[in-house]
């Protein structure tokens, strides 16, 4: 139930029938991230359980599943002249065909995951840094609420590697639900 102020009365009254503009009936934009990990995956399910309470199959609650391929590092080593690239052409495309294969692999998981709950998916793949292009796609896409896996890194490695979650967590600008999954006692 609504309320309002009218007047210099300073009188509330509630507003019962109010019809709903098109902006409130559009569905929220609801994106999971996912990648190779338990982890993700923990978290899509977990998603669709309980971001999807009472849904039934004719309600069409669509998400989006997006996996983010960190871009191509080759790899060098430093000699007395210097470093030395290790990648040739083939190689640069041999590993970026293996990416897409992974990538594939990961978005056809996590739709038949959407499948078996009756949630229409839509797959998105993005490139770049993880924590840094979901944070701005999420910006760009007027994304309503986004969903992301926590790997349960300690606080030491959390520090050297960095967290997507809590990037996430503190810069996106929208909100955040961190899915950890259970401790191994807990199965």
């Amino acid at each position: 139930m609504e309320t309002v102020i009218r007047g210099e009365e300073n009188t509330v009254q509630p507003m019962n029938n109010v019809e709903e503009t098109a902006e409130q009936k559009t569905a929220m934009k609801i994106w999971i991230a996912v990648d190779e990990s338990e982890g993700s995956f923990y978290a899509l399910e977990w998603a669709l359980q309980h971001l999807f309470l009472h849904h039934d199959a004719t309600d069409n609650k669509s998400v989006t599943v997006v996996h983010v391929q960190p871009p191509f590092q080759p790899t060098y080593t430093a000699l007395s002249v210097g470093p030395v690239l290790f990648s040739t052409s083939g190689a640069r495309e041999s590993m970026e065909k293996a990416e897409e294969e992974s990538a594939a692999k990961v978005l056809a998981r996590a739709s038949e995951l959407c499948d078996q709950h009756k949630i229409k998916a839509e797959c998105l793949v993005l490139k770049g840094k993880p924590k840094e292009i979901l944070v701005e796609a999420v910006e760009q896409m007027n994304i309503d609420l986004l969903v992301v896996g926590s790997r349960g890194l300690g606080h030491i490695k959390r520090a050297v590697l960095g967290s997507i979650s809590d990037y996430c967590a503190h810069h996106a600008n929208c909100p955040v639900i961190i899915v950890r999954p259970p401790k191994a006692s807990e199965n």
